[in-house]
């Protein structure tokens, strides 16, 4: 089964974007820019937006590593 995290990030900076960031148990994400409802990719992230981004990945990562330990340890 995949879950999945939603989180809402809205940059305090211009481009003031209102950004909603899915990270899918399975490692994948998407990144949705709501304003424009437009799918946004991790190489366009900026300032804010994609400190946000790296923070989120590593703990999900550490998380995913931690979960992993136990289950084959």
């Amino acid at each position: 089964m995949r879950s999945c995290e939603h989180y809402r990030f809205i940059e305090r900076h211009r481009p003031f974007r209102d950004l909603t960031f899915k990270f899918y148990s399975d490692g994948a994400l998407t990144i949705i820019d709501n304003q424009a409802d437009a799918v946004v990719s991790p190489k366009e992230l900026k300032g804010e937006s994609l400190d946000f981004y790296v923070r989120k990945r590593i703990a999900f990562i550490k998380s995913d590593l931690a979960d992993k330990r136990q289950r084959y340890a």
